[in-house]
């Protein structure tokens, strides 16, 4: 069955930096384009950034271009998100999306002093 397991989230200080990762099982990897969504507290969620199935197109939100960078490995079925110069409100938890329409659990990402 179709598995999206993302790791790397946790607590940083503003200016940080993390790395996710999403571990896909089940389906194709390199046949689809990959997503990383976030949800904070009280919000709807939101598209961060987006990869296309070969990893050679990619499109950002407003709010992280510059700061995040999205890409993927297709030889290890993963997807990652680099995030710098992380902010208070990139606080969110962050969920990996295959393009046929399915949602890992989500990992948080807590951005404090």
């Amino acid at each position: 069955q179709v598995q999206l397991v993302e790791s790397g989230g946790g607590l940083v200080q503003p200016g940080g930096s993390l790395r996710l990762s999403c571990a896909a099982s089940g389906f194709t990897f390199s046949s689809y384009a990959m997503s990383w969504y976030r949800q904070a507290p009280g919000k709807e969620r939101e598209l961060v950034a987006r990869v296309n199935s070969y990893g050679g197109s990619t499109m950002y939100a407003g709010s992280v271009k510059g700061r995040f960078t999205i890409s993927r490995d297709n030889a290890k079925n993963t997807v990652y998100l680099q995030m710098n110069s992380l902010k208070s409100e990139d606080t969110a938890v962050y969920y990996c999306f295959v393009a046929f329409g399915r949602w890992g659990q989500g990992t948080q990402v807590t951005v404090s002093s």
